[in-house]
């Protein structure tokens, strides 16, 4: 997702454009029952929120609460600070900050369940100057980033609505949700949090997922994303994501750039996983057509390729990469959109993060480099932007509960 250096903030906090009334009615707390005894500490993790690793979340603490029945509470509290070269004029040199202090509370049994996400988070990304958690939530999604319900249907169908994940991309949203600390270039293009409603179909070998949403978090339900995940056996699968604004929205605030918000977006993913480490490449192509309206007055798109991998290593260790490159097409005097570094830049970037889980504690360090090329001065780093490469070390340590 796109975060834009100059940006205005604006507070979001909406979860229903047409269902206002159903999220609330599901997650509203009556009086507790007697708490039941919470699970066995070697129950399974929930499969949300969704974690590709190597972070694993603690087995989930489950209660009967009255007419809700049996309810799943699970947290995080961490904390990051990080250093960079080149800052940008709104950015600094070093800080630190809450990366996340969120609740997730759930109901992931019966015909109906809903899944809640309540909190603080900060949300880093390579390419982009730092926000304080306290101007991302207000920014962003508001302290409810992710709330939503969902109608298990009889057979491989299921039905949600509410604020969901994306299904773009692939990288999730938080941090600790992904191999890496901060989300990378590719995903600067992408959108992360939708409101709308989504049809899911699970079967042996396909799943596939149609919504009908909000894209970028702009409120105005003109989004159409479809995606289809084949899996070959447990060790490899791949994935096909397609999305695009159907009509033409002229808004933007920090969390809906207005290029992104207006173009359509297609990925490619496979992933294989062996006994200790994981591979995945990705390709990903975005196009933004002829906008007047937002000052597009030619059509640009850009492409980019990403290899992300783990590989697990004694003692709770592991160590996790990712390699990418990303290109726009365009420049200034044709009037095509900024979507990099300046119309018709490009940029590649290579992170490292080695992970140490021991238990519910976990802390990791991360050293990347973006480089960006034929870019546009005042555009790229530095206090003056003009300064085409940025290193940045990160440390990030914390519980999940």
């Amino acid at each position: 997702m796109s975060i834009a250096p100059r940006a205005s903030l604006v507070f979001c906090l909406s979860i229903f454009l047409s269902l206002p009334a159903l999220l609330p009615a599901q997650v509203a707390t009556p009086a507790p029952a007697a708490a039941a005894p919470a699970t066995p500490a070697d129950a399974a993790p929930l499969t949300s929120p969704s974690m590709s690793g190597p972070l694993t979340s603690a087995a989930p603490n489950t209660f009967e609460v009255g007419p809700f029945g049996k309810l799943a509470v699970n947290g995080i509290l961490s904390g990051f600070g990080y250093w960079q070269n080149n800052p940008l004029s709104v950015d600094q040199g070093a800080m630190a900050d809450i990366s996340n202090g969120q609740i997730f509370v759930q109901k992931p049994t019966g015909i109906v369940q809903f899944y809640v996400q309540a909190g603080a988070y900060n949300l880093p990304a390579l390419g982009a100057p730092f926000l304080s958690t306290a101007d991302t939530i207000s920014g962003f999604f508001g302290p409810l980033p992710q709330a939503y319900v969902k109608i298990a249907l009889k057979g491989p169908f299921s039905f949600q609505a509410g604020k969901l994940p994306t299904l773009i991309g692939a990288e999730y949203t938080f941090t600790f949700e992904n191999a890496n600390i901060e989300r990378g270039l590719l995903w600067n293009q992408e959108n992360a949090v939708n409101r709308g409603v989504q049809l899911n179909y699970a079967g042996k070998k396909l799943a596939a997922s149609l919504s009908w949403n909000d894209g970028f978090y702009s409120n105005r339900w003109n989004w159409l994303f479809g995606s289809a995940t084949y899996t070959f056996n447990a060790a490899n699968n791949i994935i096909f994501v397609a999305g695009g604004n159907l009509g033409n929205t002229n808004y933007s605030t920090l969390a809906t750039p207005a290029a992104q918000n207006n173009s359509s977006i297609y990925n490619v993913i496979y992933t294989h996983t062996g006994k200790n480490w994981m591979f995945q490449p990705y390709f990903q192509f975005t196009h933004l057509s002829e906008h007047p309206l937002i000052g597009v007055f030619r059509t640009t798109s850009t492409q980019g390729e990403a290899v992300l991998g783990t590989y697990t290593l004694p003692h709770h260790m592991t160590v996790a990469g990712r390699f990418e490159f990303i290109s726009s097409t365009g420049n200034a005097d044709e009037g095509s959109a900024n979507l990099l570094y300046g119309p018709g830049s490009n940029a590649v970037s290579i992170t490292a993060t080695p992970t140490y889980q021991n238990k519910a504690f976990f802390t990791r360090g991360e050293l990347s480099f973006v480089h960006a090329g034929n870019s546009t001065a005042g555009d790229v780093f530095g206090p003056h932007g003009t300064d085409t490469s940025q290193v940045r070390g990160v440390v990030e340590a914390g519980f999940l509960f």
